[in-house]
């Protein structure tokens, strides 16, 4: 529109709406204690690292501290050994039996026996000394021995096989019967299986008992015919 001359028309401005404000989120009561609880459980997690890094850091140190006594550890105990003197082995005070102190028996089942049979004896060990404390002997066959012998030439022995060894403890009153049996065979130098052997021939022989680590303990000899 056209003014009247020489006066300035001004135009009406349009003003700008002001911005809204923007409203303040409100967190409920249950939202406020769950960020609580979060928050308290970051932080214990914290202390716990804290905790698990300061004590790898101090095993670490300690470990490094006692490595030199661990290296020596080996060489030290070697020479403590061989410094020690060494223990000295306990003997006992019974003694081993001598013809003072045993006497030897032996009976047989029968004073005849046929060529390829069997004879059985019974073995005896009595003691005979005056020594409370007794003394020990070795009663198996191999220390007690059955030997079998014609004139000079021993034909059999028990301990041609050597036996499980049985230590006896004898004393006052004390006696070992064992039953011994002679296949009337030839034993040998070495150990062989009785089925293996050779029988002995028709003829007399002489069976006694002999301890064997003191051959002047013996029993009285028995004749036995094999017939």
């Amino acid at each position: 529109m056209a003014g009247a001359p020489g006066r300035l028309v001004r135009m009406p401005s349009q003003s700008s709406p002001r911005a809204a404000k923007p409203r303040k989120r409100r967190l409920s009561k249950r939202q406020r204690q769950m960020y609580r609880r979060r928050r308290i459980a970051v932080l214990v997690g914290l202390v716990a690292f804290l905790a698990l890094a300061v004590f790898c850091v101090y095993s670490l140190v300690r470990g490094a501290s006692l490595v030199p006594a661990w290296v020596g550890a080996d060489e030290r105990m070697a020479v403590t050994r061989a410094t020690q003197p060494p223990v000295p082995v306990r003997k006992s005070k019974v003694r081993v039996c001598s013809a003072n102190d045993i006497e030897l028996a032996l009976d047989p089942a029968s004073t005849s026996v046929p060529v390829g049979g069997s004879l059985e004896f019974t073995a005896r060990i009595a003691y005979t000394g005056k020594d409370p404390a007794g003394c020990y002997v070795d009663g198996a066959d191999d220390g007690r021995v059955l030997q079998i012998s014609s004139g000079s030439d021993v034909v059999w022995r028990s301990d041609a096989c050597e036996a499980a060894y049985r230590p006896l403890l004898m004393m006052q009153g004390v006696t070992d019967e064992q039953k011994m049996t002679w296949d009337t065979v030839r034993s040998g130098s070495e150990c062989v299986a009785e089925g293996d052997l050779p029988h002995v021939d028709r003829g007399t022989y002489v069976a006694q008992l002999v301890l064997k680590d003191d051959p002047k303990v013996m029993s009285k000899p028995v004749t036995i015919t094999v017939e």
